[in-house]
């Protein structure tokens, strides 16, 4: 027993640095470098996984912007920016603004509209004519500048379900319970993913939403490979991805720390 009394700090002493190591190991990842967007692939709708139609993606002063300057008729071209690695269990944080002026010619909807997709098919298992890619999208939502309240932080499910508080979730989106946030102004948003259990979306330090069980179901998507589609598996991991729907909008600060 004094034997065992003895070295009991030294146990101790290893178990804190084990602690400490392990927590240091568990960086922040810079997603994107503020330079480039070589680490991540374009898919949009009615073109090829890896064409950056109308230069929709691109990089200036440190952010990713959003853009359709060069575009002729929208043509529902709905795009997405995939980083190139699938994540499973993460803690995701980026800042993002709405500006310039809606195309009109997009559905209504994309009005102060897009999003952060998660735990999404690979882009490169993406028809050139599915309009979605199969995912869970962190909805991102700007006010139309008509006094009502408009949540950000909302979930989407583009051919994929949820539970929610205990029960498969019906609808496509589900709005969060955020302050509404107008355009030219910046939004701190996170999202903490722990493969197909517990997903917690937070806006400007609030956690407004939570739900479970990601799984592949719903509709929505069109155009996609029926290999691909398998509903109700279990959505364990899966790629991120940056949405343009026709509103112009910027990003930047994409960091993501891994989680056991």
């Amino acid at each position: 027993m004094i034997k065992y009394l003895k070295s009991l700090p030294i146990l101790l002493m290893l178990g804190c640095s084990h602690s400490r190591n392990t927590a240091t190991t568990n960086e922040w990842i810079k997603l994107f470098n503020g330079k480039d967007i070589n680490d991540w692939v374009v898919k949009i709708h009615h073109h090829e996984a890896g064409d950056n139609f109308g230069n929709t993606f691109r990089v200036e002063n440190g952010m990713v912007k959003v853009r359709y300057d060069q575009y002729g008729d929208f043509n529902n071209q709905f795009g997405h920016l995939f980083y190139k690695t699938p994540f499973s269990h993460f803690h995701l944080k980026f800042d993002y603004r709405f500006v310039g002026d809606w195309r009109t010619d997009a559905p209504s909807y994309t009005n102060m509209n897009s999003g952060m997709m998660f735990h999404s098919q690979d882009p490169y298992s993406i028809r050139k004519e599915q309009d979605w890619p199969i995912s869970i999208e962190m909805q991102l939502l700007g006010g139309l500048g008509d006094g009502k309240p408009r949540p950000t932080g909302n979930m989407c499910s583009p051919g994929t379900d949820i539970v929610y508080n205990g029960k498969k979730f019906d609808e496509h989106c589900l709005n969060s319970s955020s302050k509404t946030y107008e355009k030219n102004v910046w939004v701190h948003a996170e999202l903490i993913v722990l493969g197909d259990s517990l997903v917690t979306h937070i806006i400007n330090g609030d956690t407004v939403l939570q739900y479970s069980k990601p799984s592949m179901g719903g509709g929505v998507v069109t155009g996609y490979d029926s290999t691909v589609f398998q509903p109700g598996k279990p959505l364990t991991s899966g790629y991120i991805a940056l949405q343009s729907e026709g509103q112009p909008i910027d990003f930047k600060n994409i960091q993501l720390k891994k989680l056991r």
